[in-house]
């Protein structure tokens, strides 16, 4: 019953998203859109931000399990891509409806949880120095947040998925490289 509960909560949370600004979103509204009542939205999650950080931490997860493999960085990148383009009016209501540097910040966490766990199932057995490994999820975590920020500062144009795709194709086994030079 949770999950059922909880995928209720989500979809009509994303229902709401693509109609109206973030800002504009009561658990109130939540709640109504779905048939249930507030105490139940309040038992699993404090708050609507809570409840967005639940849903693109599990899209996310659900990306890289799509594409664990070390060669797929390229296919999970475009699947992100595919995501934010199906969602983008969402995605637009909420990057134009918070403050940028609040924003900024969950954007950058995002992008710190997707890499880490995604370098994680890449490195596998592979030994490589702590240190290598933060290094190789900073880059990485830089380069997804730019491309990002800078496809959103663009209103997710969609001319602009086809250089993204471009990019990724020619660093496709960059990161299979950079293990691969970490390794003991």
């Amino acid at each position: 019953m949770s999950k059922i509960t909880k995928r209720a909560i989500r979809d009509s949370f994303l229902k709401l998203l693509n109609e109206k600004p973030y800002r504009q979103i009561t658990v109130k509204d939540i709640v109504e859109e779905c048939g249930l009542n507030r105490n139940t939205f309040y038992y699993y999650f404090s708050d609507i931000p809570q409840l967005m950080e639940s849903i693109i931490n599990n899209d996310a997860e659900g990306i890289i399990l799509k594409y664990p493999s070390i060669d797929s960085l390229n296919d999970c990148i475009n699947a992100t891509i595919d995501f934010i383009y199906d969602n983008r009016k969402a995605i637009l209501h909420i990057y134009n409806s918070v403050n940028r540097d609040v924003y900024e910040q969950y954007q950058w966490k995002v992008c710190a949880y997707v890499v880490s766990y995604y370098v994680d199932i890449a490195l596998g057995d592979s030994k490589i120095d702590q240190a290598d490994r933060i290094v190789i999820i900073e880059y990485l975590k830089c380069v997804i947040f730019g491309l990002i920020s800078g496809w959103l500062e663009k209103g997710i144009n969609p001319d602009t998925i086809a250089g993204y795709r471009r990019i990724f194709e020619l660093k496709r086994g960059d990161l299979k490289r950079l293990i691969d030079r970490c390794k003991k």
